[in-house]
């Protein structure tokens, strides 16, 4: 505990310690991850079971899926983890130039991310696969086939989404990186974005065997 009128770099007002200030932060992370963790939960059951009900459907729907691209974005979000995390080393150790540098990178690996992601979006629309009054799709149970398509882009495109806010948390953190902010006892909010950018890739680390890999191989 900082000495009576000892100011430590950081610290807020309401906590007595910098350690205080860090559980109450990680903790406040961890449960907002909770919610957004029961908020794709809901999607997956939904796919689970209407995947169960109709299996034909959704295994010829998921066959359209190029599965070269998603296992790029899959190993493109893996080392987008691997330099978040050294980012948040960095920025424990005060090394904030280095911090920004990897935050960059890792913007820079969601941007790809994103940008193949664009390309198979586009696909769809070129092959009338985005449900709506155009969809089409050839075969039985176009339907059941429309509702694989209907999850397809409800789950890969809040997933996109939530990219997109961590990219702009990113770039937050990269400007107070460069202004210095950072500190080995004032880290903690490099280290709860790298929680949430953890937790992003985790879900599309789901997403992928899901829509991708499920029944291909019959």
């Amino acid at each position: 505990m900082s000495h009576e009128g000892e100011a430590v770099v950081g610290l807020h007002h309401q906590f007595d310690t910098t350690l205080q200030q860090k559980e109450a932060a990680s903790f406040g992370m961890w449960l907002f991850l909770v919610t957004e963790a029961l908020f794709f939960g809901g999607l997956f059951c939904a796919y689970t079971i209407y995947r169960w009900s109709y299996p034909e459907s959704f295994t010829a729907a998921s066959r359209t899926l190029n599965i070269q691209l998603g296992t790029f974005n899959t190993a493109v979000l893996i080392g987008s983890s691997l330099t978040m995390a050294l980012a948040v080393r960095a920025a424990q150790l005060g090394k904030n130039k280095l911090c920004a540098l990897l935050l960059a990178l890792t913007i820079l690996l969601g941007a790809v991310f994103l940008g193949v992601k664009a390309k198979e979006y586009a696909d769809k629309f070129e092959h009338h696969h985005v449900p709506g009054p155009t969809f089409h799709f050839e075969g039985e149970g176009a339907s059941h086939a429309q509702m694989y398509f209907c999850l397809y882009f409800a789950m890969t495109g809040l997933h996109a989404f939530h990219m997109i806010i961590g990219a702009g948390l990113l770039t937050f953190v990269i400007v107070q990186a460069l202004r210095n902010k950072y500190s080995p006892s004032n880290y903690n909010f490099v280290e709860g974005v790298g929680l949430y950018w953890h937790f992003v890739d985790l879900v599309w680390i789901f997403l992928f065997p899901l829509l991708y890999l499920i029944g291909r191989h019959h």
